[in-house]
């Protein structure tokens, strides 16, 4: 049957595993946009959501014709698909809009370069042919992400019946660096965003660097994604949670704590995160043996040279704090690299205060998780690169990510902040990270289109 309304994502709602008697069993995705998008897509009874085969299980899944309902998952090929995410996507896209390139080194497009954006056409191209396939005239389609930057152009080409919608989770590059790309590419991906009827990104400050390089007229709008409240905090009440969080407390005892939870992402800013927090432990020694920092940095992209040696570094670097400050009875830092979210979510709950510094980033939804769970309230230090500060910063401490002496300071004010103060605040943002949840988010954008 034809859909009326199809989300199109590399990653979808659910993935398959194969047992060793060769059944397949199909198991729920996390996050809290998979959960968003698939309570909003539970009132559509015949949305559908295309995705990737991302592992052998699911790939024998589709050869099988296995299928849950509301779910068409795509078999790439494996080496096209690793040319189109790694070598394009996470490698190219994302360095771009993130600002992220060592300059006088990188990027570098040569022959090789121009084989992987064709692997990433020829990506693209299966999930517009996929979506023509299977929508019903005039659906509404909803592409996500940078995957699929060329997905609204090649789909229009097929079927310009259809309403299209394309939503970039990250931020968007700037003329400047956009105009790093040999020119032809630029036009292909600005092309194919512009096939969209609606371009969304989550700040005015991702839109406007759009337009820069798309032009006034291009249909963008804002829609900035926040946190389902009532949920999170149901989560974070869990028996496994609170059983993390005794376990916190008899680690951590009376100490302030400073939390961060990131994956190890180059856009995170986690090494000048410690080396604020070092200086905060120089400069103001009254500190030293009264607070700890619970920084859980998760191993991200292990299978990039780059992501590994900056993993290494964030984890020498923690040691190194130790090895400086720690006494007998003190350790400065708890590193945490188990993807945890159950230990999270405790830490989110025992957080004085919030550190969340990223160089550039499209929202970072931990700058509006950690104020709705946490119990005493808590003080969000948050840098002007995250998405999040357009709607946030009257009631953070702000700071510019690149000055780890500003972040010094914005730490200890933090740690010195009245708890009545800071109890008004963490209300304040509190309402503001739950203003448009994941479901809200999705409809707002379908009732656009």
């Amino acid at each position: 049957m034809a859909s009326q309304v199809l989300v199109a994502a590399n990653r979808g709602p659910l993935s398959y595993v194969l047992a060793a008697d060769g059944t397949l069993s199909a198991r729920r995705g996390g996050g809290g946009l998979v959960s968003g998008l698939s309570a909003a897509l539970a009132d559509q009874p015949d949305a559908l959501w295309i995705c990737t085969a991302l592992s052998d299980a699911d790939r024998e899944a589709v050869r099988r014709g296995v299928a849950e309902p509301g779910v068409r998952m795509l078999d790439i090929d494996p080496a096209v698909y690793d040319d189109a995410y790694n070598g394009i996507a996470n490698t190219v896209l994302w360095f771009l809009h993130h600002h992220l390139y060592d300059i006088p080194r990188e990027p570098v497009f040569d022959a090789r370069f121009r084989q992987r954006w064709q692997s990433y056409v020829t990506y693209n191209e299966a999930f517009a042919r996929a979506l023509a396939e299977e929508a019903a005239e005039g659906a509404k389609v909803l592409i996500q992400d940078y995957h699929l930057a060329l997905a609204p152009g090649l789909l229009r080409e097929l079927r310009p019946d259809l309403r299209i919608g394309h939503f970039t989770h990250t931020p968007w590059a700037s003329p400047a660096y956009l105009g790093l790309l040999p020119a032809d590419i630029r036009e292909q991906l600005l092309r194919g965003m512009l096939g969209a009827d609606l371009v969304g990104f989550h700040t005015e400050a991702w839109a406007r660097e759009f337009t820069a390089s798309a032009g006034a007229e291009a249909p963008v709008a804002v829609f900035p994604l926040g946190v389902d409240g009532d949920e999170l905090r149901s989560l974070a009440n869990r028996p496994e949670v609170n059983d993390k969080l005794a376990a916190l407390r008899a680690e951590v005892g009376s100490l302030k704590t400073i939390v961060r939870v990131d994956r190890t992402e180059l856009s995170k800013n986690i090494l000048r995160g410690l080396l604020a927090y070092r200086e905060l432990l120089t400069t103001h020694p009254e500190w030293r043996g009264r607070v700890v920092h619970l920084a859980s940095a998760y191993p991200s992209r292990q299978d990039l040279t780059v992501y590994r040696t900056y993993t290494q570094d964030v984890a020498e670097l923690a040691a190194s704090v130790n090895a400086e400050f720690g006494t007998p009875d003190w350790q400065p830092v708890l590193v945490s690299v188990q993807d945890d979210f159950a230990r999270s979510l405790a830490a989110y709950r025992l957080a004085d205060v919030a550190l969340v510094n990223p160089v550039r980033d499209g929202m970072n939804l931990v700058a509006k998780e950690i104020p709705v769970v946490s119990e005493a309230g808590c003080v969000l230090v948050l840098s002007t690169g995250a998405g999040a500060y357009e709607e946030l910063r009257g009631d953070a401490l702000t700071l510019n990510p690149y000055d780890v002496t500003e972040t010094a300071e914005a730490l200890h004010a933090a740690l010195s902040m009245p708890e009545a103060e800071r109890a008004e605040r963490t209300k304040r943002l509190s309402a503001a990270a739950t203003a448009l949840p994941p479901a809200a988010w999705f409809t707002a954008q379908l009732a656009r289109l």
